[in-house]
């Protein structure tokens, strides 16, 4: 038996849903979870998805900002948003979903992003992040006995040297100063999570998911981070079969800076 998700920050779904359509027809995923929907639960674009076989979509919006979603072609059960900091940001959504005999709670996580500036006394957004970072270390991939975990999410830091393009130049960058990437690896030490994306990638080769708009010529350039991830308990580890991070999409029309990450299993 085989199955996939894909991760994916689309940065507004109903703008850039002719790439999501497009996406699932070419690469078709059992679950697709989005970050960053800007959309309230209401307008949230469900038509498109349920066509392509997505029939089963919990959703947690609010209009004009951050925004998580799970589409499904397997049922979704016992869905839940967790309100991280206490300030009603939609960004974190939960499902059960069933893979033959296997139970798995799914997470869906949108990260704050954090300003620009690494220091929370004259930026609150960074204080924000790292307070979310700080709760986040309570989650447990094995919290439940006899339930498996994935975790999935534009998360908004790149842990590890080479999940960005420079190191040295990037360690005072918000994304990758070390506060920050200190904190998500002790969230996986932690909840005892598998970073998945690097069981059969070694550290020193480089890993992005995300190129900047700002760049010129993102290609050329070349100046990316590893901000989108795909977590597991360790019991799923021996069954990953590939990830797969399709680079080119953020080459196509009105692309997202983010890019699809897919996980594939085979139980």
């Amino acid at each position: 038996m085989t199955f996939s998700i894909t991760t994916w920050n689309i940065n507004s779904v109903r703008l850039r849903m002719p790439i999501v359509e497009q996406f699932l027809v070419r690469y078709k995923p059992d679950v697709l979870c989005l970050q960053e929907t800007k959309c309230p639960n209401g307008e949230f674009p469900l038509k498109p998805l349920k066509a392509l076989g997505y029939e089963h979509v919990i959703i947690h919006g609010q209009k004009g900002y951050h925004g998580v979603a799970i589409a499904s072609k397997l049922p979704l059960t016992e869905d839940h948003r967790q309100d991280y900091c206490g300030i009603g940001d939609a960004r974190h959504i939960s499902g059960i979903i069933k893979v033959g005999s296997r139970k798995i709670r799914l997470h869906n996580f949108y990260v704050p992003a954090g300003g620009d500036e690494p220091d929370r006394t004259i930026n609150p957004k960074f204080g924000h992040k790292l307070d979310f970072i700080e709760e986040m270390k309570a989650l447990s991939a094995d919290g439940v006995p006899g339930t498996s975990s994935i975790l999935v999410g534009d998360l908004n830091i790149a842990p590890l040297e080479n999940d960005v393009w420079s190191h040295k130049q990037l360690l005072k960058i918000v994304s990758h100063t070390p506060v920050e990437t200190e904190g998500m690896l002790e969230i996986m030490k932690k909840g005892n999570w598998l970073d998945l994306m690097r069981l059969n990638v070694p550290e020193t080769e480089k890993i992005y998911t995300w190129w900047s708009y700002r760049a010129k010529d993102w290609e050329a350039a070349n100046r990316g981070r590893r901000l989108d991830h795909i977590w597991s308990s360790q019991d799923l580890g021996p069954s990953l079969d590939r990830i797969e991070i399709l680079r080119e999409a953020r080459g196509w029309n009105r692309p997202s800076d983010h890019v699809p990450v897919t996980a594939h299993f085979k139980f």
